[in-house]
């Protein structure tokens, strides 16, 4: 297996601003977006874990989504706020290979995660005699380890391909974090079956997911349809919308940094963006899954009786 370049021993995060008194207030608002993403979070997967009520699979596929934004959140966060407070912006070789890889396997497992959710909808709106026999524990189980599986053996083979390509010259990234599109402008020798090869994987990995869910919706929309009570319809409906938020989030921002037309190329939107998929979207999905949501406000009722008792 060919070795990674080492030419370049670390690299430079410019991250937002070089203003110390703005860096100040940046880590002040990332440590309690961080802070507020932890506790919401851990308590949404303590309720489920806890609440017998939630242990259905539409609520097995939403403990593991709060898992996963855990863990994605905080690839990111804790090295933003170091750069916001220090004086060293540099992050190594080997630790911009472990977050790109961790980074693209995360958001690839969260990708197919939120399909394997849109068929969990699918299957409770248009097939409910079924549901119980279809969505078994053992379904469940293995949807989300194959996810795992295949985003993580996807993001290695492209982060070793990635890291193969020789880096000379400048190594200052103008992001936050280790991400493809500045690694492939400061690589000096990029080869064009490359950029096809990565076109190809994040093109499979991104669109792929997003068909499943539009065709889960499709046949969710004709069922719901097919209801002939209004209320029922507007109740099948809710049982769906706080997934549709989470879906037109997540995948819109990634679609505006990786699809969208380069004449309509700006960094400073490109890291608001980015910013808004890989810190806040992780901190919002606790709300959006429980805000609205009669049963986890239930079960967070019962839990705090349970710890004033």
């Amino acid at each position: 297996m060919e070795k990674f370049n080492h030419s370049v021993t670390e690299f430079i995060l410019m991250g937002f601003t070089q203003d110390p008194v703005i860096q100040l207030v940046l880590f002040a608002l990332f440590l309690i977006v961080y802070s507020v993403t932890m506790v919401g979070n851990i308590t949404l997967i303590v309720l489920i874990c806890t609440d017998s009520r939630l242990h259905t699979p539409m609520y097995f596929f939403i403990g593991n989504l709060s898992f996963l934004d855990l863990w994605y959140s905080t690839v990111y966060t804790p090295k933003i706020m170091m750069t916001c407070i220090s004086e060293d912006k540099s992050i190594s070789f080997a630790g911009c290979v472990a977050q790109l890889f961790f980074s693209g396997g995360l958001a690839y497992t969260e990708c197919y995660l939120l399909a394997a959710m849109a068929y969990d909808r699918y299957m409770a709106i248009s097939k409910p005699l079924l549901y119980a026999q279809v969505m078994t524990q053992r379904l469940c189980v293995c949807l989300v380890a194959a996810s795992y599986l295949g985003a993580f053996i996807i993001c290695g083979i492209f982060t070793h391909e990635t890291f193969i390509m020789p880096f000379c010259g400048d190594n200052v990234i103008d992001d936050f974090f280790c991400d493809l599109p500045p690694l492939v402008k400061l690589s000096c020798d990029v080869k064009a079956n490359y950029h096809i090869f990565l076109y190809f994987m994040l093109t499979s990995n991104v669109l792929t997911p997003i068909t499943l869910i539009l065709a889960s919706y499709i046949f969710i929309i004709v069922a719901i349809l097919r209801i002939r009570s209004a209320q029922s319809q507007l109740k099948a409906f809710s049982t769906c919308s706080s997934h549709l938020i989470s879906v037109t989030l997540y995948f819109g921002s990634i679609l505006y940094i990786y699809y969208r037309p380069k004449s309509s190329y700006s960094l400073k939107n490109d890291k608001i963006v980015s910013l808004f998929y890989t810190v806040v979207f992780p901190m919002l999905n606790p709300m959006i899954y429980s805000l609205r949501n009669k049963d986890v406000k239930e079960a967070l009722k019962k839990l705090l009786k349970m710890k004033a008792s």
